[in-house]
């Protein structure tokens, strides 16, 4: 392409400098000069004047400063040699050989304001030879306001604009800058550039004696001049392109030129390089270096969506090329194609402080193994993507500003690379970033928010490290994998986002790992149909939902995250779905912490799950998952809750200090419980009822308040090889035509005793071994205690108990065998079975206080049964 544009490119129009004529005319004075300094130089008396008798003077008796007639010592990268002589010795700071009075008057005695007044008359180079004079001269010659004149006259800008090496330029507030005169240093940095000032060139070359002292200058016409200029030899190659608005020109670089508009004000605002037909610069090989800066370049087609337009281009930067792109705006109306194309081997250019906007198409498009350097860019409102990195570009992208695109902010595909390094993205239409087709971005320290879909999408293959972003506030989730892609969210903050935190769906798989996830209205993170990614070392916290949420046979393994605080279940897992959760911690959340339900499987293994206001762990619906070694702890309503036809085997963990039962088992579930230490609890071990069942194997169960095993209401566990000891309540306690199998435990030093079977109930017994227990009960009707003595009203001692019919007891009223006997001696009472209950005469509930227990404790009523733990109403908010 690039031959072929340069085969049939047109030649180029060289504009050449006219030669200055010798003779002055001074008819074609500067207008700026008062008539009557006109007047002392040719009128009657001139040669009598102060001014004619110093320059007489300074010829007859010494050399004047040799300053040069053009300034062949300035460069445009260094101040060395402007207008400067080798310092002479000085006198007592006196100019030397002041013979004549009127040098001396002129040099010594004149005041500086008339010194200044004619100073303000000449140009740049008699400028520099007045400061050669003497030391006075030299301070007054270096007057800022001299130099700004003069500086403005030539390149029209309102702050200095420095230029201390090869492609650098920058302007200044010449208030703050440390040097004296910033316009005089400004000056010497930029004199030996060309100028592109139409109309101008004519007029500059016809007044030779206007322009006297800046016959070195070049001025041109057109752009194409200009670059003629350059390869003809007649300059260095420093343009100045000054203000208007320059149509259609064909501008191919093919050497290392610099480029820079020059006008007052908002230098790119006033400098417009258009074209309506082809790419407005295309840069080609050999254009290495190239500078193009502060001006504003369009491509501007009257068809604006015409096919022959498809490779035309704001800038086109081709192989083997690396120019320099600096403060300049973009714009491109073309509905196909891009603003700015960089393709091909070697292609390295540096586009900063520009402004890519409003463009029709893409903003800035990188492909073909093109590199380069993109920073402090501004890209906004384009019609397509931001940017766009496709077939291994690999660009490195810094602190652009990227948003309200009316598509994607920037977009890789098809094994486009990139680094992209404190980018702001927000607010595009569509995915803040989008990954897709085996590119494999590196994303680090961005910002991606408030898009109106997601953050970032990754699909079909993509991949990509994501790491050290803030990425929150959009509208879907904050991080979307899907589709086999495979990218790495590292170290990233997720937050307040309108949907989830991390949402992996479609076979996606990924590294999520270290990431702050907090304040999502969806789960903090889902996967699900297949997903299978690595999340670790996460913090997933203060959601205003679930989570981590796992569902339709989503996978994954999920290890050493901390997940706490959030509205809903810490960890969901449901619909055939088969995680493995290992050494999280996952605690203090208003609902249940980890909730298997509906065919929810997986592995639960290592965890600290505490202090859930619900269930440390709650398994229904056919779930069967595997739960070993965990610490489960501080549930307000339980440890572990299987209910609904649950199932699980639940091995070698340690439950404990949980306000209800450690492990409650009901609703037709059937578990299995091996090797598990339930201990401590601040009511029973082990609760089964509503027809629970499950086998219960070589469990340690004790210290718990209430029951080490409840068995209640139809269930029927199988008990085998448990240990069930030092409770502080009874041992094994059997009620509500519940049976249960018994097989080989050891139940001992429990305070109400070992085995205690309600009325109506028959249990299967082998091998058990009851021994050593406290008996308090059967000590305390020995001793014709009341049990409530014992128990309060928070436990339910199992014994005979009874009704008065003399004190109206109703069925919601028990009373003990010795308040019977001593209390309600005489009264008509009905024994009522032998079940566990509380003694309602010693808890001061009946008519007429007890006898036997003392001072009474107001109680409402009497519980036959431990209160029922709390099912989680997590399906409620799905």
């Amino acid at each position: 392409m690039n031959s072929v544009r340069a085969s049939s490119r047109r030649p180029r129009r060289v504009s050449r400098p006219r030669p200055v004529e010798p003779e002055r005319n001074n008819q074609e004075r500067d207008e700026d000069v008062p008539a009557d300094m006109v007047a002392e130089e040719s009128g009657p008396g001139a040669q009598n004047s102060p001014y004619q008798l110093r320059r007489k003077s300074l010829l007859q008796k010494r050399t004047v400063c040799p300053a040069k007639a053009n300034m062949e010592g300035a460069s445009t990268s260094t101040t060395d040699n402007f207008g400067h002589r080798a310092k002479r010795p000085r006198v007592s700071g006196k100019c030397q050989d002041l013979s004549a009075p009127a040098e001396q008057y002129l040099q010594e005695k004149l005041p500086d304001e008339v010194v200044l007044k004619i100073f303000s008359y000449l140009l740049e180079q008699d400028l520099c030879r007045a400061a050669c004079v003497c030391k006075r001269f030299s301070e007054l010659a270096n007057d800022p306001i001299i130099w700004k004149r003069l500086y403005m006259e030539v390149f029209e800008y309102t702050r200095p604009m420095m230029h201390p090496e090869a492609g650098k330029f920058f302007q200044i507030n010449p208030e703050e800058y440390e040097q004296p005169n910033p316009w005089k240093e400004s000056f010497q940095q930029l004199y030996k550039g060309a100028h592109v000032k139409p109309g101008f060139a004519e007029h500059f070359y016809s007044n030779p004696d206007r322009y006297k002292g800046r016959e070195s200058m070049l001025y041109y016409d057109t752009i194409e001049d200009a670059l003629g200029g350059v390869q003809e030899g007649h300059f260095d190659g420093l343009i100045f392109v000054h203000s208007g608005i320059y149509t259609d020109e064909w501008i191919y670089i093919e050497s290392p030129i610099t480029m820079v508009g020059a006008a007052p004000g908002k230098v790119a605002d006033k400098v417009v390089i258009e074209n309506t037909r082809d790419s407005t610069f295309v840069f080609m090989e050999g254009s290495e270096d190239a500078y193009v800066g502060y001006m504003t370049i369009r491509f501007n087609p009257d068809d604006k969506s015409a096919q022959h337009h498809n490779a035309h281009h704001c800038l086109e930067i081709t192989v083997n090329c690396s120019p320099i792109i600096d403060h300049c705006i973009i714009r491109c109306t073309c509905t196909v194609g891009s603003a700015v194309c960089v393709s091909g081997q070697g292609a390295f250019p540096t586009i900063k402080h520009c402004n890519i906007s409003d463009c029709e198409n893409v903003g800035l498009y990188i492909t073909d193994h093109a590199q380069g350097m993109y920073e402090d860019n501004e890209i906004s409102n384009n019609a397509l993507a931001g940017i766009w990195v496709k077939n291994h570009g690999n660009p490195i992208i810094r602190r652009n500003h990227i948003h309200h695109g009316r598509d994607v902010g920037v977009f890789t595909f098809d094994h486009g690379m990139g680094y992209f390094d404190s980018c702001n993205i927000h607010r595009n239409r569509i995915a803040g970033f989008e990954v897709k087709a085996y590119a494999n971005p590196t994303v680090v320290c961005c910002e991606i928010h408030h898009g109106q879909t997601g953050g970032i999408y990754v699909h079909e293959k993509g991949r990509g490290q994501f790491i050290d972003n803030k990425i929150y506030a959009n509208n879907f989730a904050g991080v979307w994998i899907t589709s086999n892609s495979d990218p790495t969210i590292r170290g990233n903050a997720i937050y307040n986002g309108n949907q989830g935190g991390v949402y992996i769906f479609g076979d996606g798989r990924g590294l999520i790992e270290g990431n702050d996830i907090y304040g999502n209205a969806l789960a903090g993170i889902q996967i699900r149909t297949n997903s299978c990614p690595i999340v670790r070392h996460n913090k997933i916290h203060d959601g205003q939902h679930g989570g981590i949420y796992v569902h339709e046979k989503g996978q994954g393994v999920i290890e050493e995250n901390e997940v706490y605080s959030n509205t809903l279940a810490g960890v969901w897992v449901t619909t055939g779905s088969t995680p493995v959760l290992r050494r999280n911690r996952i605690h203090s959340g208003k609902q249940v912490g980890v909730y298997f339900y509906d065919n929810g499987h997986g592995v639960l293994e290592d965890n600290d799950i505490y202090n859930h206001m619900y269930s440390g762990v709650q398994i229904r619906t056919g779930s069967n998952p595997k739960i070993r070694r965990n610490k489960i702890w501080g549930g307000q309503n339980g440890g572990i809750l299987v209910y609904n036809s649950g199932l699980g085997f639940i091995e070698d963990n340690e439950i404990f200090d949980n306000a209800m039962a450690g492990v409650w088992i009901k609703t037709d579930s059937n578990p299995t419980l091996r090797r598990n230490k339930i201990h401590d609890g601040r009511d029973g071990g082990i609760c089964i009822f509503n027809g629970g069942r499950g086998l219960l194997e070589e469990n340690d169960i004790f210290r718990n308040a209430q029951a080490g095993v409840l068995i209640s209401t139809n269930s029927h566990p199988i008990l085998r090889k448990n240990r069930i000891f030092d409770g502080f309540a009874a041992g094994i306690e059997i009620t509500n035509h519940a049976t249960a199998t018994l097989e080989g435990n050891q139940i001992f030093n429990n305070r109400f005793g070992g085995l205690f079977l309600a009325s109506g109930v028959n249990v299967t017994m082998k091998d058990n071994k009851i021994m050593n227990n406290q008996d308090a009960i059967e000590k305390a009707v020995s001793r014709g205690q009341c049990l409530y003595k014992i128990s309060s009203y928070t436990s339910y001692p199992m014994h005979d108990f009874y009704r008065c019919h003399t004190c109206n007891t109703t069925d919601r009223n028990a009373i003990c065998v010795n308040c019977i006997k001593k209390c309600h001696q005489g009264h008509d009472v009905e024994f009522i079975r032998h079940d566990r209950f509380f003694c309602d005469c010693g808890a001061g509930t009946l008519s007429n206080p007890c006898t036997l227990a003392g001072e009474p404790t107001h109680d409402t009523d009497t519980l036959y049964d431990s209160a029922p733990p709390i099912e989680s109403n997590t399906l409620q908010h799905n």
